[in-house]
């Protein structure tokens, strides 16, 4: 059996019949042969696409011959078309053979088959178990981890070094553009601040007299709400609210600077970026963050003192004086030493992540996340870890 498919020219062109690609097509006895003439490129094999579809699906298809000898030229689509008729031939339980092929054939073909080869490998991986993406998933999370932390140190270090902010040569400490971030990290935030830990003293001190009160303990509330405030909840509340009003400030501004090469444009002009824009930034949060701090612990005491005053008819004046015997300077200092560190943690994560930023919006959006989740996360952790060497020294 003879099957001739031969495409026909465009209108207009009657030199292009004899340069279509052609497939002729013979059976005998389950042995499928296929000559292929013409020129297989890009330009002409969607020509023959519906036929070369068709073969792998004839009946009784035992043996597939694909003679290569009469192409005149190819390039990679029509190599492309002929690898996927011998694979599906193959998928369909036939033999195959190539005859006639030359050596620029050869090289063709092998190229689009180890291409072949390798996108079926990216899929097997895709359709990994899920014990292997998890650990996959892990094991990409310690690199990123690790990137980060190199990241900060590097920051850090040059944040140590000084304000110099020519490269290779001392300059003084720009004081105008700390104060002016003290101004809109610090001063700007106290509203924020003073509201949020006024109401957290409240809800403990409601919560305390509540429970308490079973006991007959209601006066035992000034300790708890003494303690508990000065020692973890004042400046932690702070810190948290710090990393996600100014840690994203952080991450955006220098991201945005990043988007536009303005970090780019300072390290081509002599002028080193963490000292322009990093180191500014990170001597105001020292400074700010354990005033804010202070502030956020009367604040808190105050919401405390209200309630107790309404809730457990414990006077102003009373709660005081239980006070003073509750705390003494250490309590005090226990939270406040803390203050420091959470703010360095929260100024070089949000830089890191700000100079990670590259020419999209979407990136930008996504590192500004990235950098308040993992600001809180490592507060709270820096918090915790604080808490049981405080405990291990009896501090």
């Amino acid at each position: 059996m003879l099957i001739n498919a031969e495409s026909q020219a465009p209108a207009g062109d009657s030199q292009a019949t004899g340069l279509d690609p052609r497939v002729e097509i013979s059976e005998d006895g389950g042995v499928v042969t296929c000559v292929l003439s013409g020129n297989w490129t890009t330009r002409r094999v969607s020509q023959v696409d519906k036929l070369m579809r068709s073969i792998p699906a004839r009946d009784g298809l035992g043996t597939l011959v694909v003679d290569l000898g009469n192409i005149g030229r190819m390039d990679t689509a029509g190599a492309w078309l002929i690898e996927r008729l011998i694979a599906a031939a193959q998928a369909a339980g036939a033999e195959t053979r190539i005859d006639g092929q030359n050596e620029l054939a050869t090289i063709l073909l092998g190229a689009v088959h180890d291409a072949a080869e390798k996108g079926m490998e990216h899929r097997k991986e895709r359709r990994a178990s899920l014990l292997v993406r998890f650990f996959a998933a892990v094991g990409a999370r310690v690199y990123e981890m690790r990137n980060d932390f190199l990241a900060a140190m590097h920051i850090l270090g040059a944040t140590i070094r000084g304000g110099q902010m020519k490269l290779g040569r001392g300059h003084g400490v720009n004081f105008a553009a700390i104060f002016n971030q003290i101004d809109r990290m610090g001063v700007g935030a106290i509203p924020v601040v003073l509201l949020m830990s006024f109401i957290v003293g409240a809800i403990v001190a409601q919560q305390g007299a509540y429970q308490l009160s079973y006991f007959g303990a209601d006066i035992f509330v000034v300790d708890l709400v003494g303690v508990l405030i000065l020692r973890e909840l004042g400046v932690l509340m702070t810190a948290i609210m710090i990393a996600g009003r100014s840690g994203s400030a952080i991450t955006a501004e220098i991201g945005s600077m990043k988007m536009r090469e303005e970090v780019d444009a300072l390290t081509v002009i002599g002028l080193n970026p963490i000292g322009v824009l990093v180191f500014p930034r990170l001597v105001a949060l020292v400074v700010a963050l354990p005033c804010l701090a202070i502030a956020a612990n009367f604040s808190a005491l105050a919401g405390g003192i209200l309630v107790s005053w309404l809730y457990s008819d414990i006077a102003p004046v009373a709660f005081i004086d239980r006070l003073r015997v509750a705390i003494d300077v250490s309590t005090i200092f226990a939270g406040l030493i803390k203050a420091p560190f959470m703010a360095l943690i929260i100024g070089i994560i949000g830089a890191v992540e700000g100079l990670k930023v590259e020419g999209s919006a979407e990136s930008l959006g996504m590192h500004v996340t990235a950098s308040v989740v993992k600001s809180i996360f490592v507060v709270i952790v820096l918090d915790g870890a604080f808490a049981v060497f405080y405990a291990s020294i009896d501090f």
